[in-house]
């Protein structure tokens, strides 16, 4: 078995930046060399997440939009009366959608439906720079 780690480094804009980023993914896989096996994606933060969608305008807005009523931007958090820094929400956020996701690899390729993309979901109240953990596991 083969062990295969990289990273995507990425600059978002937040608030929300959803942005597709299953073409980056499935060119470390390619260069990973590994055919079947797991896909294990991470993204370190506590505003951010990693989730599946499919990548059209219209279900990112849906998705946004029931982000925004899941954990209201313009609410209450006591993370913001402690530290003052205005993202309460986008932790609540992160935290509701999770910061990884884990696919099937096989034949060389993660099995994802026809319509169904791998996104970063950037939460926090400005842009960031994010970096991805990669890591791909299995028999070459």
């Amino acid at each position: 078995m083969a062990v295969y780690l990289d990273y995507i480094d990425l600059s978002t804009r937040g608030n929300p930046d959803i942005i597709d980023i299953t073409t980056q993914v499935i060119e470390l896989i390619k260069k990973s060399s590994i055919r079947n096996g797991l896909l294990t994606l991470f993204v370190p933060g506590s505003t951010c997440a990693i989730t599946t969608i499919e990548y059209e305008s219209g279900v990112v807005q849906d998705l946004q939009r029931a982000i925004e009523r899941l954990a209201p931007q313009n609410m209450h958090y006591d993370h913001d009366a402690r530290w003052h820094d205005g993202n309460g929400f986008a932790h609540v956020r992160a935290a509701l959608l999770g910061p990884s996701l884990s696919l099937p690899i096989a034949d060389g390729h993660p099995l994802l439906g026809t319509w169904q993309q791998i996104v970063l979901c950037d939460f926090d109240n400005r842009p960031r720079q994010r970096k991805i953990c990669v890591q791909v596991s299995g028999d070459e």
